[in-house]
């Protein structure tokens, strides 16, 4: 946590340019908006008032909150196939606008900036969701939405999730105080892989011949996901 702060203090005093592109965000709206089939599109405010897309589609058993991973929206790829399929299997699904940057900007190395708004977000999502009156919410995310998932569960005072899935993280996963679930791909990304034996969760999975972004195991990885969240107390 020491070294995750360190790098955000750095990033943040010398990248200027790592600011959230909420014209972006607005064009990426204006599209997830005009191409929405299942799950209606609600808005979640923010502390300074600003607001942010939600997917939602709601089901009668556990809630799942979703978080997308780099510089895409709630219904794209990996994400929007979830919530879909999550729905299907009747569980509440929310599915998230995280921060991006502009589409020209130097890459993973600089969305630590965006990671107290990121935040924001997943707590204004749980608070959305609690307000709906879920009581059992299962935290979701895939790639850098882990990343950033992984800083709002340390920051977090009383996190209101009842398990966090991590979906494609690399790097060393620290103790947790709920449950976790962490997934891959047999084919994930070099660093997914190199660091999958230092991610000491209660439960790992990994996709047989899925790639990073689970390019045709999306039924495998649903399956697995909702057993997860299936078998919580």
């Amino acid at each position: 946590m020491q070294r995750l702060a360190a790098l955000l203090f750095l990033l943040t005093a010398a990248c200027g340019a790592s600011a959230q592109d909420y014209a972006r965000e607005a064009r990426w709206q204006a599209e997830v908006l005009g191409n929405l089939v299942v799950g209606d599109a609600v808005q979640i405010a923010l502390p300074g008032g600003r607001t942010f897309l939600g997917l939602h589609t709601p089901g009668k058993r556990a809630a799942v909150l979703l978080v997308h991973g780099l510089g895409v929206h709630p219904d794209h790829g990996v994400i929007g196939i979830l919530r879909v399929a999550l729905a299907d299997m009747g569980y509440t699904t929310l599915s998230i606008q995280m921060p991006v940057l502009a589409a020209d900007a130097q890459g993973q190395d600089y969305y630590p900036a965006l990671f107290p708004e990121a935040a924001q977000r997943i707590a204004g999502a749980a608070q959305w969701l609690a307000g709906k009156g879920e009581r059992k919410v299962v935290l979701a995310s895939h790639s850098l939405g882990s990343w950033m998932s992984q800083y709002y569960l340390e920051q977090a005072k009383d996190a209101p999730f009842a398990a966090w899935i991590c979906m494609g993280r690399g790097g060393a996963l620290p103790p947790m105080p709920l449950p976790v679930l962490d997934v891959y791909g047999e084919k994930d990304n070099p660093a997914v892989l190199q660091s999958a034996g230092s991610r000491h969760a209660p439960r790992q999975v990994r996709i047989a011949g899925a790639d990073h972004f689970y390019t045709g195991k999306e039924e495998e990885l649903a399956r697995v996901l909702g057993e997860f969240i299936a078998g919580l107390r």
